[in-house]
């Protein structure tokens, strides 16, 4: 009989260089503005006014928060 030999599958993950954080707070409500801007502050973790969260510094959160630029205040940490 043949035997037969298997990889285990692994999963890498990729350490970023650059461990730069942002952090992010509402300072402006989103009350008559777009709903995709309120949708956009809810899913950077910014539910109420005054609330801050750190975010990693990549092109997404940054895209993010180019579209809510009038409403929030960022500070790189």
């Amino acid at each position: 009989m043949a035997e037969t030999k298997t990889k285990k599958a692994t999963t890498t993950t990729k350490v970023a260089k650059n461990d730069k954080k942002l952090r992010v707070t509402l300072v402006k409500s989103p009350i008559g503005f777009n709903s995709d801007q309120r949708r956009t502050a809810v899913a950077l973790g910014l539910n109420k006014l005054n609330s801050s969260n750190e975010l990693p510094d990549n092109g997404a959160v940054r895209g993010m928060i180019f579209k809510i630029k009038h409403l929030v205040r960022v500070e790189e940490i």
